[in-house]
């Protein structure tokens, strides 16, 4: 064989298995792109009886506005209310911008339009992961399901917005799938750029540092017993497992190091920022209060119990991924991801949106769809597939997600 040769069979190789993954996950990438199309039709033709800019609503209202401001200008923008609160664009991780800039300076795209289709691309990306993560544990039909579930969230509208929650998924979801497969030097990567693009990074960190260091112990345990009799050594991959675990945190703690020397504040610069928004970590307190005060008419009672229902949903499903055994590094990084939304001192109307990235939440709802005759998957997918294009257009033309 030639050299020339020898470089070539890599490389048509790796092509190879890009292109059978592909055809393996076609159906959950078409179903998928099929809801999100329906969302969006539903949400042209809602905006457009009320007078309003599908478009606008996407890229140009919310967070996305403050993402492409750092986009174009850079860090340091903030805006005074009269309550004494300060809201900093530091508060935003830099890895969209960073892509939106760099994405209008090779196409003629407005920095909006270019965190619009950063975002469409990224959200077939975490589609595929999904599909990936759930084909791995639970097989073919399962990811399918896995991903199509994932588009037919309530607020799954988001995930076609010039924010930063499908890039942080997809991240986030290939990152898992690297641990599931024993890539750790992929997995430490993408959980190095998870942590530039959402707080939550720190999610895809503790999964990847529990996944390394069960592997660790595994070894260890069957080092020791090999050598009572005579068995194996530990694995090899040691060296590229301790890499990932020292990449993992890159991202999350290069910025947060940063933002407190430029706030001159030191590593507590960032929760500064963040408390200009009124967000931090209060274990839930400030949401249970905001549930409770619910009670104090019948309106908002049913609005209170509703949220119970939905917060005891969440749990529930948690409860029903761990005694379905879910690899340690889905618990881990779902369990983080809910504990962080539903914890925090925020926006109480975000809630549903910071969750959107627990997708390991999905998986017994895929797994019962999985297991359930196609034609039912087939009805019941659908119809809720059109009742979250009704709501993500009436709730992106209302309140929407702060």
């Amino acid at each position: 064989m030639t050299d020339l040769e020898t470089r070539v069979a890599p490389a048509s190789s790796a092509l190879g298995r890009a292109s059978s993954a592909l055809r393996r996950a076609a159906p959950a990438l078409l179903g998928y792109a099929a809801v999100r199309a329906l969302g969006l039709v539903a949400l042209v033709a809602w905006s457009a009886a009320r007078d309003k800019s599908a478009h606008t609503l996407l890229t140009a209202r919310w967070d996305s506005l403050w993402y492409t401001r750092v986009a174009e200008l850079g860090y340091g923008y903030e805006v005074r209310l009269p309550n004494g609160d300060i809201h900093s664009n530091l508060a935003f991780f830099p890895l969209l911008p960073w892509l939106e800039r760099g994405l209008h300076a090779v196409s003629p795209l407005s920095y909006a339009d270019a965190g619009l289709v950063v975002s469409l691309l990224a959200s077939l990306a975490a589609a595929w992961g999904i599909f990936a993560v759930a084909d791995q544990v639970y097989g073919r039909r399962a990811g399918v399901c896995a991903a199509l579930v994932w588009a037919v969230l309530p607020v799954g509208i988001v995930q076609s917005m010039a924010y930063s929650e499908s890039l942080f998924t997809a991240l986030a979801a290939w990152s898992l799938y690297a641990v599931l497969t024993g890539r750790w030097l992929t997995a430490g990567t993408l959980a190095a750029l998870a942590g530039l693009t959402r707080p939550v990074g720190l999610a895809v960190v503790a999964a990847v540092w529990a996944a390394g260091l069960a592997s660790l112990v595994r070894e260890r345990r069957t080092s020791f017993v090999g050598t009572g009799s005579g068995g194996a050594t530990p694995g090899a991959h040691a060296g590229r497992r301790a890499l990932a675990l020292l990449l993992a945190p890159l991202g999350a703690a290069g910025y947060v190091l940063w933002v407190g020397r430029r706030t001159g504040k030191g590593v507590f610069g960032y929760l500064d920022v963040q408390a200009g928004w009124r967000n931090g970590f209060d274990g839930g307190y400030a949401f249970a209060r905001f549930v409770a005060d619910k009670f104090t008419s019948v309106p908002g009672a049913l609005a209170g119990l509703a949220l119970i229902a939905g917060v005891g949903l969440v749990l529930w499903l948690y409860v029903v991924c761990v005694r379905q055994g879910q690899p340690l590094p889905l618990l881990v990084y779902a369990g983080v991801v809910t504990a962080l939304a539903l914890c925090a001192s925020s926006y109480f109307g975000s809630k549903p949106r910071l969750l959107m990235p627990a997708f390991p939440l999905l998986l017994p709802l895929a797994l019962a769809l999985a297991r359930a005759r196609p034609r039912r998957s087939a009805a019941v997918l659908t119809a809720v597939a059109v009742a979250s294009a009704v709501y993500g257009a009436f709730w992106l033309n209302g309140s929407g997600p702060p």
